[in-house]
């Protein structure tokens, strides 16, 4: 099974609580009108799509049906699809790894499956025949240093770790100085997971962020927030808050296969302007891939 199949079977859900909805209002409204507008609104916010981006999506709809003249409420449907998937583009969709080395830090909260995406990745970047290396930087929880070790074997990476306990912040500095070190492509570095709302964990995150910027100021540097697409708007929060904190590139919405809320995909696009560059849909090691916002609109819609 290809990605885009697995994308749109991961979808499922979505798809059924969203686009057989909004199929069942076209159908059922023989014209168009404002409870029309409402039905349709509400099966956005429904899916996850956010409030305020769900408004500005209906307000645009309705823009372009006042233009177009049109009548026939089926041909609403195109237009959603057009303007989600106008919202979705972005240049900045795909993980950049161009320049050498990359310093890409990966954050979450506990449980969103921070440390396994990280692997995943890493074994991707491998297979694409790049030098890469990982750093423990989970240094609160013994099993993320052992898990990440695991992936690490699995990739063939390198790793840098410390003992459990151990200042995170040195981990990174060891980490970024063996990179130059080893002409490494690809620097991933795991960082403890976190609530958004403890204010020195969040306060580390920005050290770690300086001793980076500081240890390998040419370099290129992605800082990825791995989401839980399971936990909706909730997400979106987090987002907004790690994003003044560490200066987000992009997220990694894991678990988009266990969900009816995918719509959060398109809420932190259009109200953040965050694009995510990475979807999971399955546990499996090939099962994270590079976001494609023409595939996922594809994917939703069909």
């Amino acid at each position: 099974m290809g990605f885009f199949d697995k994308l749109k079977k991961g979808l499922e859900k979505t798809r059924k609580g969203f686009v057989q909805k909004v199929n069942e209002i076209l159908t059922t409204f023989g014209k168009i009108d404002e409870e029309l507008f409402d039905e349709l609104e509400e099966a956005l916010i429904l899916s996850d799509v956010g409030v305020e981006t769900s408004l500005t999506i209906i307000e645009e709809v309705k823009v372009r049906v006042k233009e177009g003249g049109i009548v026939d409420p089926s041909a609403i449907k195109g237009i959603l699809r057009d303007i989600i998937g106008g919202i979705l583009r972005s240049d900045a969709a795909q993980l950049d790894t161009s320049a050498k080395p990359t310093v890409i830090l990966v954050l979450g909260v506990n449980g969103v499956g921070k440390t396994t995406s990280i692997g995943k990745i890493a074994a991707h970047l491998s297979s694409q025949g790049k030098k890469v290396m990982l750093a423990a930087g989970d240094t609160f929880r013994a099993a993320a240093i052992d898990q990440l070790e695991i992936w690490a074997d699995r990739a063939g990476a390198d790793i840098i770790k410390h003992s459990e306990g151990s200042d995170s912040s040195a981990v990174v500095y060891d980490a970024v100085h063996a990179a130059k070190a080893r002409d490494a492509d690809v620097l991933l570095c795991d960082t403890a997971g976190r609530l958004h709302t403890k204010k020195n964990l969040m306060e580390e995150l920005k050290k770690l962020s300086r001793v980076i910027e500081r240890e390998s100021p040419g370099s290129l540097k992605e800082v990825l927030l791995v989401l839980d697409a399971t936990t909706g708007q909730n997400g979106v929060q987090q987002a907004k808050v790690f994003s003044e904190v560490a200066g987000i590139t992009g997220i990694i919405l894991t678990k988009l296969d266990g969900t009816a809320k995918g719509g959060i995909v398109v809420s932190i696009k259009s109200e953040l302007d965050i694009p995510v560059k990475m979807v999971g849909v399955g546990e499996g090691i090939d099962d994270l891939q590079g976001f494609d916002p023409e595939e996922f609109t594809r994917a939703l819609f069909e």
